[in-house]
């Protein structure tokens, strides 16, 4: 892997771009912290965004599989340059019109890098170091979100927003400059993919594939369990700072949870490839213990615990995931499953963002964090049932039916 200059490549890549996301990210909120008063209106307009990237999920899908994955990457680098203009627009006229267009245009051009990107690892990576990639993976993911989130508490507190962006829009040449570095061999269907039909290349065919290897809409549905908790993420440690009255607490949670995934990266290298289901089950259930250690947030170290616990779960968590699915769905099939698996996860983020902010207004912290927690545990306890009755082999994810 120290001589897979692709791979270092794409690492490095992945913590610019995350970096970048997360100065935009945090600029976000700082830009609608005075303009929008109700956590239900900026988790509603945080959903818009994500909504268009859910629209072109198909066409992004289809086009990873047909065309050539760093053409497409270079092309989705050009459009996040043009996404950091409209927010320039929109600081300078203070406009949320302007600020929606730069989230519309950030989340369409995730559409088609990040499927790109993740259909690109298992053509430069040997399958039996995907687990130990896709934990590295995780790893720079988690370190950019960290550095990106503490770095613009910082940059905020010394330079004006629009410089924030700045940051952010060097941090995305960066990355554009890096990926022009890549050299991939591409599978021989996606060069003749000039040559043959586009109907050959439908999304509506990753279905039947799906269908045949039963455990992954299984897997696909326990996904769902960190998402509860990711899609309101910021949401609730900013509840969770407003209700013990000290602003310092945020940049703890954020801090251990972030420390606590990479760890979880780095340690489930050591579970190795066997039985990937009853690990997924069992970080499942430790997810859901998290949320409901909530219930008592006004306890502020039980709050530390449960994101130290949350943090450290999902890390193990993803790389277990990711490793199932590109082991068992076709290589060929790796664009469209991954557009798929980023149009339901940004469908039900949009969903879980949204009933966050409306529950937050009405519920309050506790009783969602309690609902959430609760459901989680269902659909994990649904997860096992489910496996046990396909009589999947769990010791192993080549079993799939």
């Amino acid at each position: 892997m120290q001589k897979n200059r692709n791979i270092w490549i794409l690492l490095t890549g992945e913590f610019i771009a995350g970096f970048g996301l997360w100065l935009g990210i945090i600029g976000d909120l700082e830009f609608m912290q005075d303009k929008v008063p109700s956590d239900f209106i900026k988790s509603l307009i945080l959903a818009i965004g994500i909504l268009a990237g859910i629209v072109f999920g198909p066409l992004s899908g289809k086009i990873v599989d047909q065309y050539r994955k760093k053409t497409i990457m270079l092309y989705a680098g050009v459009g996040r340059l043009i996404s950091v203009g409209f927010m320039f627009v929109a600081i300078e006229t203070g406009s949320i019109a302007w600020m929606l267009a730069f989230l519309i245009s950030i989340n369409i051009t995730a559409a088609f890098y990040f499927p790109a990107l993740q259909a690109t690892i298992p053509l430069v990576v040997e399958e039996k170091k995907l687990l130990s990639i896709n934990g590295l993976y995780m790893n720079i993911s988690t370190l950019s979100r960290v550095l990106g989130t503490a770095c613009a508490g910082i940059f905020l507190t010394m330079m004006s927003l629009s410089m924030l962006y700045v940051i952010a829009f060097i941090s995305y040449v960066l990355l554009l400059v890096l990926t022009t570095f890549l050299n991939i061999k591409e599978p021989e269907q996606e060069k003749k993919s000039d040559k043959e039909p586009h109907a050959k290349q439908s999304f509506k065919d990753l279905f039947p594939v799906l269908k045949e290897r039963s455990t992954i809409f299984p897997t696909l549905v326990l996904t769902l369990v960190p998402l509860l908790f990711i899609g309101g993420f910021n949401l609730i440690v900013i509840n969770i700072s407003d209700m013990l009255d000290n602003p310092s607490i945020k940049g703890w949670l954020y801090t251990v949870e972030g420390i606590a995934f990479i760890l979880g990266t780095l340690f489930v290298k050591r579970f190795g490839y066997k039985s990937p289901f009853i690990k997924l089950f069992l970080l499942s259930i430790i997810i859901g213990l998290a949320q409901l250690m909530l219930f008592y947030v006004e306890i502020s170290y039980l709050a530390i615990l449960a994101f130290i616990l949350f943090g450290f779960a999902v890390g193990c968590f993803f790389p277990i995931a990711t490793m199932v699915f590109q082991t068992t769905i076709p290589p060929n099939y790796h664009g469209r499953f991954f557009s798929f698996r980023g149009m339901l996860d940004d469908f039900m983020y949009q969903i879980i963002l949204l009933s966050t902010g409306l529950m937050l207004d009405t519920l309050g912290l506790q009783q969602m964090m309690m609902t959430y927690g609760t459901l989680s545990l269902f659909i994990t306890i649904g997860f096992f049932l489910r496996v046990r009755q396909l009589r999947v082999d769990l010791v192993g994810n080549r079993k799939v039916g």
